[in-house]
């Protein structure tokens, strides 16, 4: 089965995190000044990545192209918001929606694949797709390491969030396309 609508609506989304993942540590480093804030805002990430699995896991089958665009502009929110945070409480607060956001895509795009691909013959489709978004993962940091020298960090997560409306426009535009397909 066709799955090149995933591979690359999540390269998409890839690279805009890997983009500003670097970064956005030394964002948070000037915020908490101690790396105890930052293993506590990783955590918060972690476990409520952890949690929202717990409530989406019934919601997946049925639900996985939603999920995805839903992930992505949360996710864009979330970087628009973050060069306007100056406090450490939002900063939590960020990771919250952030942790949420990527229980989402990992699980969809998880249930997507087996769902786009036939028992016994996924190797290959699960290896084309974890090539090219980890290849836009190391892109990302390429280009994220490049354009910092560029320009600021605030823009660095302005164009991140672009990215992240990117891939849910990428998705929003299949499913509007298979819906079509299905009614018509």
């Amino acid at each position: 089965m066709n799955i090149k609508w995933l591979v690359r609506s999540q390269s998409i989304v890839t690279l805009a995190s890997g983009m500003i993942y670097p970064y956005y540590l030394l964002f948070l480093k000037n915020l908490g000044n101690s790396f105890s804030k930052y293993g506590l805002a990783f955590a918060v990430f972690t476990i409520s990545s952890a949690a929202a699995s717990q409530w989406l896991a019934p919601r997946m089958d049925r639900h996985a192209k939603q999920w995805l665009i839903v992930s992505s502009v949360g996710m864009a929110a979330a970087m628009i918001a973050f060069p306007w945070v100056i406090s450490y409480i939002w900063v939590l607060l960020l990771q919250m929606l952030m942790g949420t956001c990527n229980a989402m895509q990992r699980m969809s795009e998880r249930v997507l694949l087996a769902d786009n691909t036939v028992a016994g013959q996924r190797g290959p489709a699960v290896g084309h797709y974890h090539f090219w978004t980890s290849a836009a993962s190391g892109f990302a940091v390429i280009v994220g390491g490049v354009l910092i020298d560029w320009l600021t960090i605030d823009v660095l997560f302005y164009l991140s969030a672009m990215l992240y409306m990117w891939g849910a426009l990428a998705v929003w535009r299949l499913r509007s396309i298979s819906d079509e397909a299905i009614d018509g």
